[in-house]
Order: C-alpha cells, then structure tokens, then sequence
C-alpha cells in the first residue's frame, strides 16, 4: 500500500510540483538542452527544482511514458540514443502529421500569421548567427507550432508534439552536423504557400522541412 507524505507547511502541493518538473523537463528535452543518453538522476532533478525526489520521479515517469526518457532495468534514467530505424519512423510520422495539420491551417491563415511567421523566422535567423542550437530549436518548433495552432486539431497537434519531445535531444546532434548559416530554405517555401494559397506547395514544403535534416543522421 503506498503511503503519501503530507506536504511541507507552506510548501506547493506534490502534484503542482510534480506537474511544474514535468513541464521545466519536458521543454529542456524538447528543445534539446539535454543530449542523447545523457544520465538524470532523481536527486539531481530534485535537487534542480527545488523538490523532493517524489515528485521528480513522478515527473519522469510521464516522460517515460511518453518515449522522452528511457529507464533502464538498473534504474537509471537518460534520454535515449535513436537508432536509423527510430530516427526514420519518427520522420515519417512528422511527414504524415505535418503536412495534414498545414492543409487544414491553410484556410486559416490570414496575413497577420503570415506576418507572424515571418517575424518567427527572423527569429530563427538570429539564432543561427548567434549558432545557439538550443535557440534554434526552440524557435524551429515555435514557428511550425504557430502555424498548426490554426488547424484547430488538437489532437493532430499532440501526437506531433510528443514526436518532437523524443527527437530533442537527437536535433540538438543534428545541429552541429548541419552547421547552418541561414534559416532553414523550406521556411520561406512555406511562408510563400501560404501567401499564394497553395495547398501542394505547402505540404511538399513543410514534408521537407520536417525529415530533410533528420534522414541525414541515419548511417
């Protein structure tokens, strides 16, 4: 029978802190500040949040659940190393979802996102010369993420993101080995889909932003 332990006097709930590590972790992993088969442990990411180990576990159990951690049979915990198979199930998974979500935000897509976009992708330019891989991840998903809000599928929206928390780590390698000096080119094939309404176009070009790079990993 599990015992719960009662809280600190004056301390947040187990749950609110549990939920708080959950979403802290589940960003650096997103937007790969932690590399592929790096170690955690409990009492580091305890140690980290300002909590007890419970609600780290907690935390990263629902991380594990959702393929972002692996837990090995010792006990340890660390993001996992993608095999090509992994890497290229989960860029046809991104060439399936991607595409879809782009086509149903298509008709909702109103100068003022497009010009939201653009301003995004400035963004990501800026990262690229400052050669902040983690920014440029952040600001890779947050333009792909403002683009598929529009489709108003939900559900579409987060099977995508759980593929994007699982490849965090793996695109946070890929960076280095792509060695940009520029905005992704698919972006601005996107950008002008969108402002000439055109549906093939846009799904060619978001396919191709989504699983170019990542095939570049395998072998």
């Amino acid at each position: 029978m599990l015992i719960q332990s009662r809280n600190e006097p004056g301390s947040a709930p187990t749950g609110a802190a549990h939920d708080r590590v959950y979403r802290a972790l589940r960003t650096r992993i997103m937007h790969g500040e932690i590399l592929p088969g790096q170690a955690l442990t409990l009492r580091g990411i305890g140690r980290e949040y300002g909590t007890s180990m419970t609600p780290a576990r907690e935390a990263c159990r629902r991380l594990v659940a959702e393929g972002a951690l692996s837990l090995s049979f010792s006990g340890r915990v660390s993001t996992p190393e993608l095999s090509d198979d992994r890497i290229e199930e989960l860029a046809s998974l991104r060439a399936l979802l991607e595409p879809e979500l782009a086509t149903r935000a298509l008709p909702r897509a109103h100068f003022a996102l497009i010009d939201r976009l653009q301003s995004i992708n400035d963004g990501v330019a800026q990262m690229v010369a400052k050669k902040d891989a983690t920014g440029y991840i952040r600001m890779n998903l947050e333009f792909h993420r403002t683009l598929y809000l529009r489709a108003q599928a939900p559900a579409m929206l987060a099977m995508t993101e759980t593929v994007w928390l699982q490849l965090g780590p793996t695109m946070a390698a890929l960076y280095g080995r792509l060695r940009r000096s520029e905005p992704p080119y698919n972006h601005k094939l996107i950008l002008a889909a969108l402002r000439a309404g055109d549906e093939p176009g846009l799904r060619l070009a978001v396919r191709t932003d989504a699983t170019q790079g990542l095939r570049m990993l395998k072998g």
